[in-house]
């Protein structure tokens, strides 16, 4: 797996109130999130690249209120085929 480096601010950690690896974790889910309203990304590699379930990612798109049915036919199929 590749790694990638984001430069930041000293204090980010300070002022997000979380853990260098809870922020690493809510960044990958954001990121994650973003690719897939751009298409770039499936319901399944948007979850496997935040390291959560397809169902958990679901939910926590809902939560968002960020529509998940936004997908065109060949991207529904893929989603519904067994993985």
């Amino acid at each position: 797996m590749q790694t990638l480096t984001l430069p930041h601010a000293d204090d980010l950690l300070l002022t997000s109130g979380q853990t260098q690896e809870a922020l690493a974790a809510e960044l990958r889910f954001l990121l994650a999130v973003k690719l897939f309203e751009l298409h770039r990304l499936s319901i399944g590699k948007a979850a496997e690249f935040c390291d959560m379930g397809k169902v958990r990612f679901l939910f926590e798109l809902g939560r968002l209120q960020i529509p998940v049915m936004n997908l065109d036919d060949d991207q529904i199929a893929d989603e519904l085929r067994d993985d």
